[in-house]
């Protein structure tokens, strides 16, 4: 019987720095303030989709070093199963986080490390673990090829395929059919399509482009707007959730990923994952740091509730 998630992605640790703006090409500016925690897109959504009371396991590739064993320990205290071929030659990623002190506005850099040598041989040593999960999630931030590769075989197995498109990098349009849920936020979406989503009707217009490459359910984020879960036959905003003031937004998106696919694999309705999405970043987006933001499950269900009482 096929139970809980696994994701291909890759971990780095994340410096992050707080300042009211980017520096200038040539200039130096003092911070409010700074921290060194687990991040990567993969690592998130598995830290998120494991504290939303999820089985997942993570496949990816770290260094034998300081990073490396920050990442292990991050899964041990969230019961992540790790599926990790460590290296030798090739450190951990790290990735350069600047957060506005003021709104939580952010921007990131990511050296991927070990992770980016990630390749298909990983994804077929993970085989096992990909086709007993029932929903298989990846990303963009390790090469394309194993992405696919990993499509691929959830798709063969009959599993859950959800494909965050990030960061907004050039892939294969083979990947498009593999898909039963593509989540790419605003930014990403316009990247694919080829225009901007300023409005709702461009949303759903770029979710119709999406459906045309062969995806099966086009899931647009779209900040404080919410998410726009699109299909063939129904195209529902959910709201966006606040459960506090914005403090950052780091690791939202991945928030929204980590708990929607917990929801499907929970088995809940795609548009009712998509709520608990919603609530997840919600909360994430009220704490500092990426990983330490993930909510657990019975805080996600406490604004639910609460939610729907209001």
């Amino acid at each position: 019987m096929k139970t809980g998630v696994s994701i291909l992605g890759i971990f780095v640790a994340d410096t992050a720095y707080l300042a009211p703006r980017m520096p200038r090409i040539g200039e130096t500016i003092t911070g409010s303030g700074f921290s060194v925690g687990p991040g990567g897109k993969g690592s998130n959504q598995a830290v998120a989709a494991a504290r939303a009371g999820s089985r997942v396991s993570f496949i990816s590739r770290l260094g034998r070093d300081t990073f490396g064993e920050m990442a292990l320990k991050t899964y041990a205290e969230v019961g992540v199963t790790p599926k990790i071929f460590q290296m030798d030659d090739i450190p951990t990623g790290a990735a350069f986080i600047y957060v506005n002190d003021q709104n939580g506005e952010n921007a990131i850099i990511v050296y991927p490390g070990a992770a980016g040598s990630i390749d298909i041989s990983d994804v077929e040593g993970a085989r096992e673990t990909i086709e007993s999960s029932r929903v298989f999630v990846t990303q963009l931030e390790q090469p394309a090829a194993a992405a696919e590769r990993a499509l691929e075989l959830a798709r063969a197995a009959g599993v859950t395929t959800v494909f965050n498109p990030a960061p907004a990098e050039p892939f294969s349009e083979s990947i498009y059919p593999l898909c039963d849920y593509i989540v790419p936020n605003e930014t990403e979406a316009a990247a694919i399509v080829g225009f901007a989503l300023p409005t709702l009707e461009d949303a759903r217009r770029a979710g119709d482009v999406l459906l045309k490459k062969g995806v099966r359910t086009a899931l647009i984020t779209l900040g404080e707007r919410g998410a726009l879960y699109h299909t063939d036959g129904q195209s529902v905003l959910v709201p966006a959730i606040a459960s506090g003031p914005v403090i950052d937004t780091t690791g939202a998106g991945d928030a929204f990923v980590g708990g929607f696919s917990a929801a499907l694999a929970r088995g809940l309705t795609p548009v009712d994952a998509v709520r608990f999405g919603c609530a997840t970043a919600g909360i994430s987006v009220t704490r500092r740091g990426t990983a330490p933001a993930m909510p657990n499950l019975a805080e996600i269900e406490a604004l639910l509730e609460k939610g729907a009482a209001a």
